[in-house]
């Protein structure tokens, strides 16, 4: 007798596994997420053979340092702590229409360009339409080899016949196995496929990137356990409404996480921007209540960036928080110690909170300059425009002591800032600065004081 087939339900969230069919799933808590699935069975009955790699003494083996891959796109490289690895499999995700499908095919176009042979797999779009693309961004290489196509077997078959130094998934979720039932996307599908990218990649030592979707939220659709099987993990931000665009790394096996690399979405495609701090700070104003800047720390890598504030009488009952481009709470946290510390009766007004440019801020050195922005607007007093400030603050309102703070000053200096407001407990770290005054304040008020006596009302 045939044996009846089995079905198990998997969340596409999460990927748990459940034998019946419930609204909720019971290991992420999302709804209508279970799907049914068919179960593959594990064999046909006969036995294999098994050819089992020896175990070898960790000290016996030879470590070569690794040449990395150079695409030529330094903000690139960068993110990838200094080029691509042999053999790393690499997730890429990113919201519809962001540019990652422009970013990966420019990569491959610069590889190609200096002698590499490279293979660019579209899911999504058809030869003619990539060659449009390529055509408009000045991508046309004899190395570069394009193809559309979903066939997961039909992909690998590719890749044995012909040796290429580099391939581009565009996207995961759209390559399907012939052999599992379940529809493209789906959790046992991603996850079949990312195995067999990530066997491809470590046995021929080929650099794969993976382009992959995002949910409502944000995250990488599909399983969690595809990030944790490759090597890297790049999301690349912005809002489409800014011309900018971040790429940022938030796991990577072979360097940092805390690089980015910022681009400029034109006509012809990405451009590098190697000063972010002169773009974002180009457009500021000379006296603008509620202004400020600070020194943010994207690696190594100090960037300059514009944090306005506005305080106004709020409508309604319940007075508006909108804040972009930083951590809500954390902002929440700072009002209260304006509040409490500096007696600004910030409660029932209207806050907005905005970083010019769409780049995110999640360190606390930008603690002070919220401050600032926010007691500019409220008091209708502007900051200087030649002072920029650096700190953290602490529930009692002491300003607390940043890394790297002779980089920002120094990066502040270049960009024609005169003065800078810092902790006193960072005094004793840093040395004079050509062109800079360093002022410090151990306290909130100290620091209201300094930025806003004397100047009329």
């Amino acid at each position: 007798m045939k044996k009846k087939d089995k079905f198990t339900f998997l969340c596409q969230a999460c990927g748990c596994q459940t034998p019946k069919w419930m609204g909720r799933c019971p290991e992420c808590g999302a709804w209508d997420t279970l799907a049914e699935e068919k179960i593959i069975s594990a064999g046909s009955g006969k036995p294999r053979t098994l050819t089992a790699p020896k175990p070898v003494s960790i000290n016996s083996v030879e470590v070569t340092e690794s040449q990395r891959l150079m695409t030529g796109i330094t903000e690139f490289d960068r993110v990838l702590g200094g080029g691509i690895v042999d053999g790393s499999l690499i997730l890429i995700g990113g919201d519809p229409g962001i540019g990652k499908s422009t970013l990966m095919l420019q990569v491959l176009a610069t590889l190609s360009k200096s002698q590499k042979k490279c293979l660019y797999v579209s899911g999504e779009e058809s030869i003619l339409q990539l060659s449009m693309r390529g055509k408009r961004l000045d991508s046309g290489s004899d190395s570069l080899f394009i193809v559309a196509e979903t066939d997961l077997d039909a992909i690998l078959s590719m890749v044995e016949k012909q040796h290429y130094d580099a391939m581009v998934i565009d996207s995961i979720q759209t390559v399907f196995h012939p052999d599992v039932s379940s529809t493209p996307g789906s959790v046992t599908q991603i996850r079949e496929a990312s195995m067999q990218f990530m066997r491809l990649a470590k046995t021929t030592g080929i650099p794969i990137f993976l382009v992959g979707h995002v949910t409502k939220v944000g995250a990488i659709a599909g399983p969690r356990i595809m990030e944790h099987m490759v090597d890297t993990v790049l999301y690349f931000e912005g809002d489409k409404s800014h011309i900018f665009r971040i790429l940022r790394a938030v796991k990577n096996r072979f360097g940092s996480t805390n690089e980015i690399g910022v681009f400029e979405m034109r006509e012809t495609g990405l451009e590098q921007v190697p000063n972010p701090s002169a773009i974002f700070l180009s457009d500021r104003s000379a006296v603008a209540p509620g202004s400020v800047v600070t020194s943010s720390m994207e690696g190594t890598r100090p960037i300059l960036v514009e944090i306005q504030g506005l305080v106004s009488s709020s409508g309604m009952g319940n007075p508006r928080r909108t804040v972009l481009g930083l951590d809500q709470n954390r902002v929440a946290l700072i009002l209260a110690v304006m509040e409490k510390r500096l007696g600004m009766n910030l409660s029932g007004l209207d806050v907005f909170m905005n970083v010019i440019g769409g780049v995110k801020i999640v360190e606390p050195s930008a603690d002070l300059a919220i401050a600032a922005a926010l007691a500019s607007s409220f008091l209708d007093k502007p900051v200087h425009k030649e002072t920029t400030l650096i700190g953290e603050i602490g529930l009692t309102g002491e300003i607390r002591a940043v890394s790297h703070a002779q980089a920002r000053i120094k990066e502040a200096s270049k960009m024609g800032f005169t003065t800078c407001l810092v902790p006193s407990s960072a005094m004793k770290q840093l040395s004079r600065v050509e062109g800079m005054t360093i002022e410090s304040v151990s306290f909130l008020k100290d620091a209201m004081e300094v930025l806003f006596d004397g100047q009329e009302e």
